[in-house]
């Protein structure tokens, strides 16, 4: 990389560092007297130390005296204040050198916090529980955020550092350990990464190269990056340069963008653009499976040659609804709409250029003619979990028919499934929003996710407000880490055995025909919160959905084909039924 610490092949380390504001920079080795950089074209300071080595510590110390970490450093050993440190990308002997992937149509994710996930919380950790997740049916783990993050606990969104795993997980050879484990068991590892904004805390980068940053356009989170004017290109070749450290380095199969709507780009060749297009020529020999998170719902970003696969809101809310029959917020725009029910289960979105009142604005593009395999469809995920006042799960709030209806539905829709950590026992934990902010920030975050609630109904008494979990304390963060221990416990031992039955149904009779059914299914309402789809199957045969997510029984019709699926009786309430019909 242009960017950073790289070791030399006849020893010692060369230091670069793009601060186009400031005419000189000081390196800081172990603590000692900072030796001045060399000015290079561009913004560039650089310099060869024969001397320093991988476990090497370092600063860089702007002209007023700030020493601040390396923005592309790969460790943070005493977090995001303090000192770099060299890292050997070598050093781990990788034995996955058989692995060459999995097709995308074979996926079943599974998202998962590092921190949370165990009780150690930490890369190594995780690896117990990979043969947990293989026996499940799960394919793919989709890591949250791991980039550096202030404190001890964060969902991952508030990194600063996007190159270095955050110390309290392990070293970044314990993240390769994992990714080589995952490989072992024949599970995808993806990452999530965030490409559209720093955190609020630790976020040097404003110091060292404010041309990184623009006012021309506005985030939810703060100052946009600069990927559109003067000096944009070292800050997308930094961001690119990230996506092809993580899939080269670490073996990754595949990256998820985080909330790609917030990357504005005004360019002639967007970032999303050249980002795909710089990863995929750069691994031609593996699948490599790039998943965004789109807010837009722009199906024209969804193509093989630039981007897998977008998490499937839509399909989420519709079915949450039918679930709970909640109506706050953006779910409003869902509620007792069963053509938006039929429309996001076969053709992927709901909203495909339609005004949507909640936003206030259209939404969507059409998405018929994209595979289903085009859409990752999900009833969990961490932000629909924690982004609740108090992170609480489907199952803690929907009738237990209710969540196996929408289950099978999610489970076997052509569309790739996607599993949040504990959802297949029916964890008891929540996954409230947690972090660790220093106390400059602490009391305004605090008293800001409280207000975020402040304007639901249920909410508007203060006290029911304080009640609301603290995201600093670290009872929260505990408070969500899985008990792995209820795994044995009657009612959840249950819930496991019902997703590893239905993951194993949709191993032997969806994903076999997913690569064929290169287009969304046809649909008819049967009744309020009842639907009817058949997807064309590449032999001729049709796989058809008929579902009742309504507590009003409907009249039953004789099935067609071979059932292989049914949850409920008929056309009862909370039924769902899937079959395939085989060519004459």
């Amino acid at each position: 990389m242009p960017f950073g610490a790289t070791l030399l092949s006849g020893g010692g380390v060369r230091f670069g560092l793009w601060a186009p504001s400031h005419d000189s920079i000081g390196l800081e080795l172990d603590g000692a007297t900072p030796r001045p950089m060399l000015a290079e074209p561009g913004g560039w300071h650089a310099l060869e130390v024969p001397e320093a080595a991988a476990g090497t510590r370092y600063r860089f110390v702007l002209p007023d005296g700030l020493r601040v970490p390396d923005p592309a450093s790969r460790h943070q050993p005493e977090d995001v204040h303090g000192p770099s440190e060299v890292v050997d990308p070598a050093a781990h002997r990788w034995t996955d050198g058989g692995w060459r992937g999995r097709p995308w149509a074979e996926a079943v994710v599974y998202e998962l916090h590092i921190g949370a996930f165990t009780p150690q919380g930490s890369f190594r950790a995780a690896i117990e529980r990979l043969p947990h997740l293989a026996s499940l049916g799960v394919t793919a783990i989709q890591i949250m955020p791991v980039a550096d993050f202030p404190g001890g606990r964060n969902w991952g969104y508030d990194g600063v550092l996007p190159f270095a795993p955050d110390a309290s997980y392990g070293r970044p050879e314990d993240l390769k350990a994992l990714v080589q484990a995952a490989h072992g068991h024949g599970l995808m590892v993806l990452l999530d990464v965030v490409y559209n904004h720093f955190g609020p805390e630790g976020a040097y980068l404003h110091a060292i190269a404010p041309q990184a940053f623009t006012d021309r356009h506005k985030t939810p989170w703060g100052a946009a990056l600069n990927f559109d004017g003067a000096d944009a290109g070292p800050v997308r070749d930094f961001f690119i340069h990230n996506a092809l450290y993580w899939i080269e380095e670490f073996h990754l199969d595949g990256l998820r963008l985080d909330a790609v709507h917030a990357i504005i780009d005004d360019s002639p060749r967007h970032l999303l653009d050249e980002l795909a297009e710089r990863v995929r020529a750069a691994v031609p020999d593996r699948p490599v499976h790039l998943v965004l998170e789109n807010e837009e719902n722009q199906a024209s970003r969804l193509t093989p040659a630039h981007y897998t696969a977008q998490w499937n809101d839509d399909v989420h809310h519709v079915l949450h609804v039918a679930a709970t029959g909640e109506r706050s917020g953006y779910y409003a725009d869902y509620q007792g709409n069963t053509e938006l029910l039929g429309r996001a289960l076969a053709e992927g979105f709901a909203f495909q250029g339609e005004m949507m009142p909640y936003r206030g604005h259209p939404r969507g593009e059409p998405s018929a003619g994209l595979p289903p395999a085009a859409f990752i469809a999900f009833l969990q995920n961490h932000d629909q979990i924690g982004n609740r006042a108090f992170g609480d799960r489907l199952s803690h709030i929907a009738p237990a028919a209710a969540v196996r209806a929408v289950g099978a539905v999610a489970l076997l829709l052509p569309q790739v499934p996607m599993l949040f950590m504990g959802e297949e026992w029916a964890a008891a934990q929540p996954f409230p929003f947690f972090c660790d902010f220093g106390p400059d920030l602490a009391d305004a975050v605090r008293e800001g996710r409280r207000a975020e609630f402040a304007r639901f109904p249920e909410f508007a008494d203060p006290a029911t407000r304080e009640r609301i979990p603290d995201p600093l304390a670290e009872a929260t963060f505990a408070s969500a880490k899985l008990g792995w221990e209820d795994m044995a416990k009657p009612e959840h031992a249950e819930a496991l055995a019902w997703h590893r039955a239905i993951l194993a149904v949709r191993h032997a009779e969806i994903i076999p025909h997913l690569p064929g059914i290169r287009q969304g299914g046809t649909w008819r309402v049967l009744a309020p919160g009842a639907v009817d789809i058949a997807w064309a199957l590449p032999d001729g045969g049709t796989l058809r959905l008929r579902t009742n997510l309504s507590d009003t029984p409907l009249a039953s019709t004789t099935e067609t084909g071979r059932v292989i699926w049914r949850e409920g009786e008929g056309l009862g309430p909370w039924s769902t039924c899937w079959s395939i019909e085989e060519s004459a």
